[in-house]
C-alpha cells in the first residue's frame, strides 16, 4: 500500500481564557500500515465538545489532540473489521490514524446518519440519556429546567423529559435557538437568557410550581437561579459548566448553595463512560424514538480539518446550533 501522509492538529501553546486559532497548528505526518490486530482508519467526521477545554489544560505542547470521530476502514489487520466499514473512534483532529481493533466500534448507518454517532446517537446523546434518567430520575408531571437547551446534550435532554411526561422549561442564547426548541423539541417554555434582566424572576414566571430537576450545562447565574427555585428533594444532574471553562481564575460557587441542605437536594456529577456497559439500552430507546418521530436534532457542520480550531472556539461563543461537527473528508471512497 502507498505511504499515507496525514494532517493532524496539535496544541502549539497553552490557551489562556477563550482559546485562539494561534494556540493550534497543523502538521503533516506519515501513517504506517496496520499490523496484526490494528486497523487503519480515514476520518470523515470529528467532534468538538466543550469538555475538551479542560483537556487542553493538560495536553502536552506539540502533541496531537484527541476526540470522538467517525471514519472508514481503509486497511485492516483484524478479522473484526473489513475495508469500507464505518467505525467510531477516539482519535479525531487528524485525517488518518492507526488503532487497535478493540478500541473501535462499528456503527449502524440504519439508525442515523453516520456523523450523528458523535452527536445525538453518540456521546452527547448518551450523556443526556443517562444523566437525565439515572441521575435526574424524572417523574411524569414534574418540571424540568434545562440550560444550554439547544446544544448537543440539552436538546436530547429536553425531548427525553417530554417523552417521560415532564413539563420542560428551556434556556438558550438566541431567538433562533428558542424557536427551534419550541417548534422541534416541543418544550413547554423557552427563553433567550441574553434578553433577560433577572434570571430568577424569569424562571419564577415560567416555573410557578418550582423546579424538580435542573439539568446543569452552564453553571454561573443559571445554577444560582435554579437553586433558589428548586423544590424539596429536587435533583440537579451536573453535566457541565460551560460558563466557567475559560476562567483564568477559579470562580466562587453560588452564594445560595446552602439552600441545597434544607431542601434535601441531590447535586450529582456524572461521566458518560460510567454507563458504557448500558449503551445497547440507549440505542434501543433512541431507535424507537427516532422511528416514531419523537426525537429531533440539529448539527452545525464545519468543512475542513484546518477549520477544527475555529469550530472548537465557536462553541464558547454560541455559534453552534445543536452538535458542532467538523467534516474532514468524503463519506465513501473505498
Amino acid at each position: 500500500m502507498r505511504e499515507i501522509i496525514s494532517r493532524e492538529i496539535r496544541l502549539k501553546q497553552r490557551p489562556v481564557g477563550i482559546p485562539k486559532e494561534s494556540d493550534f497548528e497543523i502538521v503533516e505526518v506519515t501513517v504506517a500500515e496496520p499490523k496484526a490486530g490494528e486497523v487503519l482508519v480515514r476520518n470523515i467526521y470529528m467532534s468538538v465538545d466543550p469538555y475538551m477545554r479542560g483537556v487542553v489544560r493538560n495536553v502536552a505542547i506539540g502533541v496531537p489532540l484527541e476526540g470522538g470521530c467517525v471514519g472508514q476502514v481503509v486497511q485492516s489487520g483484524s478479522e473484526s473489521f473489513q475495508v469500507g466499514d464505518y467505525v467510531l473512534g477516539g482519535l479525531g483532529w487528524r485525517e488518518y490514524y492507526l488503532a487497535r481493533a478493540e478500541s473501535l466500534s462499528q456503527i449502524d448507518p440504519t439508525l442515523a446518519p453516520i456523523q450523528s454517532f458523535i452527536g445525538a446517537v453518540g456521546m452527547p446523546g448518551r450523556t443526556a440519556y443517562f444523566g437525565l434518567l439515572d441521575v435526574g430520575e424524572p417523574k411524569a408531571g414534574e418540571t424540568v429546567f434545562v440550560s444550554a437547551a439547544s446544544g448537543a446534550v440539552g436538546a436530547i435532554v429536553c425531548q427525553i423529559a417530554k417523552i417521560k411526561g415532564c413539563r420542560v422549561v428551556a434556556s438558550a442564547g438566541s431567538d433562533q435557538k428558542v424557536n427551534w426548541l419550541l417548534e422541534k423539541a416541543g418544550v413547554d417554555v423557552a427563553f433567550n437568557y441574553k434578553q433577560v434582566d433577572n434570571l430568577v424572576d424569569e424562571l419564577q414566571q415560567h416555573c410557578p410550581d418550582g423546579i424538580d430537576i435542573y439539568f446543569e450545562n452552564v453553571g454561573g447565574a443559571h445554577l444560582e437561579a435554579a437553586l433558589s427555585l428548586m423544590n424539596m428533594h429536587g435533583r440537579i444532574p451536573l453535566c457541565g459548566m460551560i460558563a466557567h471553562y475559560n476562567d483564568v481564575e477559579p470562580t466562587p460557587g453560588p452564594k445560595n448553595l446552602s439552600t441545597a441542605i434544607g431542601k434535601r437536594l441531590k447535586l450529582q456529577g456524572f461521566i458518560v463512560t460510567d454507563y458504557a456497559d448500558r449503551t445497547p439500552e440507549f440505542y434501543a430507546d433512541m431507535r424507537q424514538w427516532i422511528s416514531t418521530g419523537k426525537m429531533y436534532w440539529e448539527e452545525t457542520i464545519v468543512e475542513g480539518l484546518e477549520n477544527a480550531p475555529q469550530a472548537f472556539i465557536g462553541l464558547f461563543k454560541g455559534e453552534n446550533m445543536g452538535k458542532m461537527i467538523v467534516k474532514i473528508g468524503p463519506e465513501e471512497t473505498v
